[in-house]
């Protein structure tokens, strides 16, 4: 599959509905949600790099770092962990973040959203996606998040909590054509 890039916003983070969402996807019995901790950038870059995201946990670990090692303080309200309670094992990871000019204003930003191949499939990135976005609607009114082609399941899970295209070159059109073909639905 081609990998094109791909970017969604929310444009209107209503806290009463990013609540339904969040009660409407709640955390699997045996799992739990937490902010993270100083010094737990490595729990960061084990979940990344096992998802996909990056090649070792070594340029993982690089990349927080220059991301977000100046941000240590924003980073523990900002990220969040979806825990396995019974061996207190951090599966899941995602970070409401933000970025002050995005089309020339401040939205809030889903980010790194990834969650442990071990535990794909138990329903844990709604819930995580869910907290995220609950706390983005504490501080921002606009959300965007940006992906690719080749996430699609993730990008249907983004289109079903109501993030939608923005389209912003041929290219995208592109990949959301190709996303409606992947999918079967119309964006």
């Amino acid at each position: 599959m081609e990998r094109l890039p791909v970017i969604m916003v929310y444009d209107n983070l209503d806290k009463e509905v990013i609540e339904r969402l969040f009660k409407s996807n709640p955390i699997p019995e045996g799992f739990y949600i937490r902010n993270y901790r100083r010094g737990e950038e490595d729990l960061w870059a084990e979940i990344e790099t096992a998802a996909g995201e990056f090649e070792t946990e070594e340029k993982a670990l690089e990349h927080f770092q220059k991301e977000f090692g100046p941000y240590l303080n924003e980073m523990e309200k900002r990220c969040f962990f979806i825990v396995h309670k019974e061996s207190g094992r951090a599966v899941g990871t995602t970070t409401a973040w933000y970025n002050d000019n995005f089309k020339r204003e401040r939205y809030g930003r889903i980010h790194w959203v990834g969650v442990h191949p071990d535990f794909q499939g138990k329903k844990l990135a709604k819930p995580l996606l869910a907290a995220a976005m609950m706390y983005l609607a504490e501080h921002h009114c606009k959300a965007y998040l940006t992906s690719q082609t080749t996430s699609y399941k993730a990008i249907n899970m983004y289109l079903d909590f109501g993030f939608k295209p923005e389209i912003m070159s041929d290219e995208c059109k592109r990949a959301w054509n190709l996303l409606e073909k992947i999918l079967g639905r119309t964006i």
